[in-house]
């Protein structure tokens, strides 16, 4: 983050009187790379006065060392590498004064490798800044970026008609690229506030007016943000604040948070979502102590309940009469950041506020077509792709859907250590009439915190004969004996109840690995270690269990090729398959398909039972250790 500059003398343009209490407005500059973002601002700054004295010089000077010739740019440009490929890789922010106005300016990068950072730079902005090159025009990335400004919930856009020196100010092709910009926008529900043709390397209608376009008499780039006005923020009766965590203070419980809209005040009736739990406000507490009275919308604040209940991170706090809707299904319009497609039927983490959760892509609906901005139908989502899909939660959401409030309508979505997906709820979703999940208020990390562990899923794969049953029950008695509470679902075990109906055919058998997946998630959700162990021999059937479980999934290869495997032959299988009495028996007349990157491999022929049990039992206390132990008085307030 760029450090507060104080300003210098203010350009003619602007009024040296700035009101020492201005209000605050935050704009995020976007718009393809090289149609000079970076450059429009850092000419705003110098020409309006808002850079310390000499630091023009100083980076002339910097650039002449470094042989390199000097652009606006690197007023913002802070890293070393953006300067060497005059690519704005990360978001910039720098404080200037503009007429009566502070304004957070937002540099975010315009690179199509770049985006998720454009988004995390856009997510607070109450306008934007659009940029584009008066030459090339409107291109695909132009379009994207219109798309995220609506997907995050930006509707006020100064649109910045760049290079007019390389149209030679003409104003036939400024109006052209404002025509068109002006249909786009609109038809995503975007009003821009003015078209403002420039000429940044020059200065032209950034601060000062343009001699060279004497037909534009609209306002320069400095008037128009000047005249931006920050978000509402929402009233008394739009109440919402997502809980960040429940501090103890002695006997007392202290509900941490940001008010996102709306007031809180001591002594007055909340709803806690999900589930609509009726509490009142006690007393609201601050650091240093002293007395508060009220917190407004922008405030981190504390507060106590005057009678315990039970709240813990992700709730959301808001009026008894305009509770958020509680829900497990939505429609999400998702901007797609991940290097892998998206698939139907795949589990991902969602963010959403405080909230973390497990969802499901339910099904794909509509893709947005860049070059008409029309919804189209899709099959596949690859990177970059902005797509409406329906996800289906693990558990009870509270959700607003972004039309009614904004901060708390949008998400990410993350691939295991990834963030994906950046989205915004439009629509909450009735679950089928013909299928009701209940949406459970008793969360994961409650159940971990009750049980002192993690939930998890440890699948043993493996030949048969490999010892994936034996070491998956000694697994369990060391994990028991550890108070860590721990259950086999051992392959043959289940088919003779939960799969007794189905026969040793091909689909059935992936059908018994499908139920045998499905049955071990619920289990590790429910907070039990889960030790499956199975042949399960094709990955596919695997990677079922992996996305039914999520990051909760551990896959254990009981590795021992045929020779080994046959030579004990615990249950006399191999000799039957030789004698053709069992056809379609792994390993003799059905393939078996290694794990590719298992998080443990047992090697058996090596290894002793009590080696195999050992280093399994070592792998499996890590994965599910929690990062710091948890007490009674973490269930109450």
């Amino acid at each position: 983050m760029s450090p507060r500059v104080s300003p210098r003398e203010p350009a003619a343009d602007l009024p040296a009187a700035i009101a020492p209490n201005a209000a605050q407005v935050s704009v995020v500059a976007v718009g393809h790379v090289d149609h000079g973002k970076s450059t429009l601002i850092g000419r705003l700054l110098h020409d309006s006065g808002n850079l310390p004295e000499g630091k023009v010089q100083e980076l002339r000077a910097a650039a002449e060392r470094r042989n390199v010739p000097f652009e606006w740019s690197f007023v913002l440009d802070a890293l070393q590498r953006e300067r060497d490929q005059a690519i704005t890789i990360d978001t910039t922010r720098i404080w200037l004064r503009l007429d009566d106005r502070e304004v957070v300016m937002i540099d975010a990068p315009g690179h199509e490798e770049f985006l998720r950072n454009m988004v995390t730079g856009a997510s607070d902005a109450d306008a934007a800044l659009l940029v584009v090159d008066a030459l090339e025009g409107v291109g695909e990335q132009t379009r994207r970026h219109a798309l995220l400004l609506e997907l995050i919930g930006v509707r006020h856009v100064v649109v910045a008609i760049n290079k007019m020196d390389r149209v030679s100010y003409a104003r036939e092709r400024y109006a052209q690229i404002a025509a068109e910009l002006s249909g786009i926008l609109a038809r995503i529900g975007i009003a821009p506030l003015a078209f403002v043709p420039v000429a940044a390397l020059e200065g032209a209608n950034v601060v000062a007016r343009a001699a060279s376009m004497p037909w534009y008499d609209g306002p320069t780039i400095a008037r128009a943000l000047a005249e931006l006005e920050p978000l509402e923020r929402g009233g008394p009766g739009e109440l919402r604040m997502a809980v960040q965590g429940v501090l103890r203070r002695g006997l007392e419980r202290i509900v941490v948070g940001k008010v996102e809209s709306g007031t809180l005040e001591a002594g007055r009736e909340i709803a806690l979502s999900p589930g609509a739990r009726r509490a009142r406000i006690k007393t609201l507490e601050v650091w240093p102590p002293a007395d508060k009275e009220q917190a407004v919308a922008g405030e981190s604040i504390g507060f106590t309940l005057d009678a315990p209940a039970f709240v813990e991170r992700g709730d959301i706090i808001s009026d008894p009469g305009g509770a958020p809707e509680a829900v497990t299904r939505f429609r999400a319009r998702l901007l797609w950041l991940g290097r892998e497609p998206l698939l139907e039927g795949e589990r991902l983490s969602l963010r959403v506020g405080t909230k973390l959760a497990r969802v499901e892509v339910e099904r794909f609906e509509r893709i947005v077509d860049l070059a008409t901005l029309e919804l189209a139908a899709v099959s596949a989502v690859k990177r970059n792709d902005v797509v409406e899909v329906v996800l289906r939660a693990m558990e009870t959401l509270a959700l607003d859907p972004v039309t009614r409030h904004g901060a708390l309508g949008r998400f990410i979505l993350i691939r295991g250590l990834d963030v994906v997906a950046g989205g915004t709820v439009l629509e909450t979703l009735a679950t089928s009439t013909d299928l009701v999940p209940a949406g459970h208020l008793v969360s994961r990390t409650l159940r971990e915190a009750r049980n002192g562990h993690r939930g998890a899923v440890i699948w043993l794969t493996g030949l048969p004969g490999s010892g994936k049953s034996t070491i998956a029950m000694h697994l369990e008695r060391r994990l028991f004996e550890r108070d860590i509470a721990a259950y086999v679902l051992d392959g043959d075990n289940v088919r003779a109840g939960l799969g007794r109906d189905l026969s040793f055919s091909a689909a059935d058998r992936r059908e018994n690995i499908r139920r045998l997946g499905e049955v071990a998630a619920l289990f590790a959700d429910a907070g039990l270690v889960t030790i499956a162990a199975a042949i399960s021999p094709h990955r596919s059937g695997r990677d079922g269990a992996r996305a039914a479980a999520g990051g909760a999934f551990h896959e254990i290869y009981v590795k021992a090729d045929v020779a080994v495997c046959e030579a004990r032959d615990p249950k006399g299988h191999y000799a039957k398959a030789r004698a053709g009495q069992l056809i379609g028996f792994t390993g003799v007349d059905a393939e078996y398909e290694p794990p590719i990157d298992p998080e443990l491999v047992l090697d058996t022929a090596t290894l002793t039972v009590e080696e195999a049990v050992e280093r399994a039992f070592g792998y499996v206390v890590e994965a599910v250790r929690l990062e710091r132990p948890f007490g009674a008085d973490d269930f109450s307030i």
